[in-house]
C-alpha cells in the first residue's frame, strides 16, 4: 500500500509540474511560428496573408486574412492540412504546398499552425 501511495504522489507531483512546462513550451512554439510566419526567407506567409499582429510588416493581400481561425477551422488538423497542401481542398489555389514540397519541416508547420490559430 505504501508503494502505491508513493507512486500516486509522485505521479501527482509530475502532473502539477508538467503544466507550467507545457505552457512555456506552447508559448515557445507560438513564438517560433510567429518568426517563421513573418520571415521572408522561411515561411514567407506574410507576403500573401495579412494578420492582426503588431509586428506584421508589409503584409500581402493575395491570400485570406488570418482572422477568426478557430471559427474557420474548429478542427486544427484541417488548418494544418490546408497549410500542408492547399491544392487538395482547392486545385486552383496559388498557395504553394508548404509541406508536400518541404518548404517547411513538420515541426515548423506545427509552429505556424499554433501561431495563426490564436487569431
Amino acid at each position: 500500500m505504501r508503494r502505491l501511495t508513493t507512486a500516486l504522489s509522485a505521479a501527482a507531483v509530475a502532473l502539477m509540474l508538467s503544466g507550467p512546462v507545457a505552457a512555456a513550451s506552447g508559448d515557445a512554439l507560438i513564438e517560433e511560428g510567429r518568426a517563421i510566419y513573418h520571415d521572408k526567407t522561411r515561411g514567407n506567409c506574410i507576403s500573401c496573408h495579412n494578420i492582426n499582429d503588431p509586428v506584421a510588416n508589409l503584409p500581402g493581400n493575395q491570400g485570406p486574412m488570418m482572422v477568426a481561425m478557430k471559427q474557420r477551422f474548429p478542427d486544427k488538423r484541417k488548418l494544418r492540412a490546408q497549410i500542408w497542401d492547399a491544392t487538395v481542398a482547392n486545385p486552383l489555389s496559388i498557395m504553394p504546398p508548404i509541406g508536400k514540397h518541404w518548404i517547411l519541416s513538420e515541426d515548423e508547420i506545427d509552429a505556424v499552425v499554433e501561431y495563426i490559430y490564436q487569431y
